[in-house]
């Protein structure tokens, strides 16, 4: 029984908390849509990223370390947490200083780079990557399938495949694409565990604010 139950968690994509910095074999990088979070978390919140003084579209959610199989998390690493002048900085693209400093603590950590080199390559990896402008003009909350969402990135990022691409949903909404990047930020295929492309042909979409 020891032994099946050792087996039965070897083979579970687990992550890792506490791994050695610096050690995984690609990125994910996942794109939120803000509207959509908010309606199902942030406004709950009272979230600064959704006052309507903001018109956040698809924004920055995180640049995260991957294994092959599973993901590191909370890595020991000798680098300084980032201030609070640098965790603002990243508002811009990530909708609140406190995401940006989530996403440090729980991925950053693990990357083997400072907090000012992740936020940089952050960045660049969300430059790099078309979001579809179509989106940012809708008027009106709709239903669609997750698979057009997917369809308008690869259109506009013809450097992808759809292996390189995971549309997710969360309650009824499509919530973030999550596109596989290589450490030098180059689109690679995604793990079987990154790819679970959400199957909803009615999923809601809200308009920017």
């Amino acid at each position: 029984m020891r032994w099946l139950v050792f087996w039965t968690l070897s083979a579970l994509p687990v992550l890792a908390d506490g791994e050695k910095a610096g050690e995984f074999d690609y990125y994910v990088l996942s794109l939120s849509w803000s509207p959509n979070w908010c309606a199902t978390t942030g406004d709950a919140r009272g979230s600064e990223q959704c006052d309507t003084r903001h018109d956040y579209g698809w924004i920055l959610h995180g640049l995260w370390p991957q294994y092959h199989q599973g993901w590191p998390a909370y890595c020991r690493t000798p680098h300084a947490p980032p201030p609070r002048r640098m965790t603002r900085e990243m508002t811009d693209i990530q909708g609140s200083a406190g995401l940006a400093w989530h996403q440090w603590k729980k991925h950053g950590t693990c990357s083997g780079l400072s907090a000012g080199d992740y936020y940089a390559l952050s960045r660049e990896a969300y430059g790099k990557i078309t979001r579809p402008e179509v989106f940012r003009k809708l008027d009106q909350s709709v239903k669609l399938p997750a698979s057009v969402v997917e369809e308008a990135f690869l259109k506009a990022n013809p450097g992808l495949e759809p292996d390189m691409l995971t549309i997710t949903c969360r309650d009824g909404y499509i919530e973030e694409a999550r596109v596989c990047l290589s450490k030098d930020l180059k689109p690679v295929p995604c793990g079987r565990d990154v790819v679970r492309d959400c199957t909803l042909e009615g999923a809601v979409f809200d308009p920017v604010r």
